[in-house]
């Protein structure tokens, strides 16, 4: 049986007559036109946005970001690929209308217009929730590491530099003897010349001034980490994959249909503190004021007494699970919820019925208060289950307890809500990452990688609407929306006249 043969290569073909035959109807590019078409890009401050300027014409910034967005959408992120896509995939011929710029002005774009680009992703959050794609009374918050443009060997911290310098002054003393050595006569040809050895030397003191500099750097300042590549990097636990340097990305997600809401980056390596701050991003978005009512479930990572009580004098309630503290020697049966607590005595009631007394609180740590019995612990049988230390046990409550208390009843009354929250927000990070590609960045600085997350989620958002809706859907809606502001503009022109 003879094979399915292809095309001779010296016939002669043709690409269809128009290039919008290049791509279907139903074609996800084709959202991604209508979608930057509809944008007001002068309004929105991008730069190089009117025709009406001095100097040779460029690219229409609108061009550019459809280039980005198609990049993102399809895991192409570095301006050379996307050149390179400008040239032999159809898709972006069809969506660049044949332009080709090349991948400087394609990295100026996004280095030039950070600010903007979060503003772009706002827009279409603003469009789902006009189409009524969000149901705006659940949301998770959730917090995952993304890895930074900085190498590992290119973070110091003191222990560090100061192995590095330890290092160079035992290898000069080396070099040094040997410099020393070398007039000797000797019957065995030395290692290395008189010159290897003081170029090696010249090497080694240049190594030393620049650790010496990173050494004073963090004495002046108030981090105690420096990354040289991404001074804005830190080194942070990425679970599976060890220490890395990293930055920590936050993103809150609606319960409806999976779709985010709003995302920010930073480079503290906990999610604490970032619960309320999350919670008023998202009411933004759904329209909501701050104080309006908002229900947010997170992890145990975003339990903090502090963050919590903001959230509650803003209307927003709280499903958070709390962190679990073991004790010394790692026996479950004497974990710190162990102990409870007797509000009326204000005492703490050990498992061997013992009480703990209220103690001064420490000046370092305010917002803890301390309980202890050495007596009672002294005298215990099971002082070694309970702790290693040689004076006994001390537990340690929050100034905030009582109100942590009350938010640990209402999510143990509330699992079901709870238990959504991997559900919702899990999701999209593990798109993100595998199906993306994009669990890495690309650009430098907090400005910039948070620019470059907008990007990427907005990416996100792009392709759960494209399967919620469908293509041809998307572009209905988009150009209705386009001819009614058309529409209410021309009016308001006539009777303006």
């Amino acid at each position: 049986m003879a094979f399915i043969e292809g095309m001779d290569r010296e016939q002669a073909q043709m690409f269809p007559e128009y290039i919008d035959d290049y791509v279907s109807e139903d074609n996800p590019v084709r959202v991604i036109d209508v979608f930057v078409e509809s944008l007001n890009m002068r309004d929105m401050g991008f730069t190089k946005s009117t025709t009406k300027r001095c100097g040779a014409p460029s690219y229409n910034p609108k061009d550019i970001l459809k280039l980005y967005i198609y990049g993102y959408l399809n895991g192409i992120r570095t301006s050379r690929k996307l050149e390179s896509a400008t040239h032999r995939n159809i898709e972006v011929i069809w969506l660049m209308k044949k332009l080709q710029p090349d991948f400087k002005t394609i990295a100026d774009f996004r280095k030039e217009n950070r600010k903007q680009i979060k503003k772009v992703f706002k827009e279409f959050n603003l469009l789902c929730k006009d189409w009524g794609l969000y149901g705006g009374e659940l949301v998770a918050v959730d917090g995952t590491k993304f890895r930074a443009d900085n190498s590992k060997r290119n973070n110091f911290n003191k222990k560090k530099i100061d192995r590095q310098l330890k290092y160079i002054e035992e290898k000069t003393e080396d070099y040094l003897k040997a410099l020393e050595e070398s007039d000797s006569e000797q019957e065995v040809k030395p290692q290395y010349t008189i010159e290897e050895i003081k170029e090696k030397i010249k090497t080694l003191n240049e190594r030393k001034d620049f650790y010496e500099e990173l050494e004073q750097k963090l004495k002046n300042g108030e981090e105690n980490e420096i990354s040289t590549t991404d001074p804005d990097a830190r080194m942070m636990d990425n679970k599976k994959n060890g220490l890395e340097v990293n930055y920590n990305v936050q993103i809150a997600v609606d319960e409806k249909n999976k779709l985010i809401l709003a995302t920010e980056v930073t480079n503290k390596p906990a999610d604490q503190g970032h619960l309320n701050d999350m919670a008023q991003k998202a009411k933004s978005v759904l329209g909501k004021d701050e104080k309006e009512k908002l229900e947010v479930v997170a992890d145990k990572g975003y339990y903090q007494g502090e963050d919590l009580k903001e959230c509650d004098e803003n209307g927003t309630i709280t499903y958070v699970t709390h962190q679990l503290y073991s004790n010394a020697t790692g026996n479950p049966e004497y974990y710190s919820n162990k102990f409870k607590y007797n509000p009326k005595e204000d005492i703490y009631i050990c498992p061997e019925g013992q009480k703990l007394f209220r103690t001064k609180h420490k000046k370092k740590e305010p917002d803890r208060i301390r309980y202890k019995n050495f007596r009672a612990c002294k005298n215990c049988p099971n002082k070694d289950k309970c702790t290693k230390s040689s004076n006994g046990r001390i537990i340690n409550r929050s100034k905030h307890q009582d109100f942590l208390d009350i938010v640990d009843a209402r999510t143990l009354s509330n699992m079901d809500k709870y238990l959504k929250r991997q559900m919702i927000v899990e999701h999209p990070f593990g798109t993100v990452k595998r199906a993306m590609n994009a669990g890495y960045f690309l650009t430098r600085g907090l400005e910039s990688v948070n620019a470059e997350a907008n990007l990427t989620f907005l990416a996100y958002n792009l392709k759960r609407v494209i399967s919620i809706l469908g293509v041809k859907e998307i572009v209905k809606r988009i150009d209705a929306r386009m001819y009614l502001i058309y529409y209410k503009i021309k009016n308001s022109l006539y009777f303006s006249i």
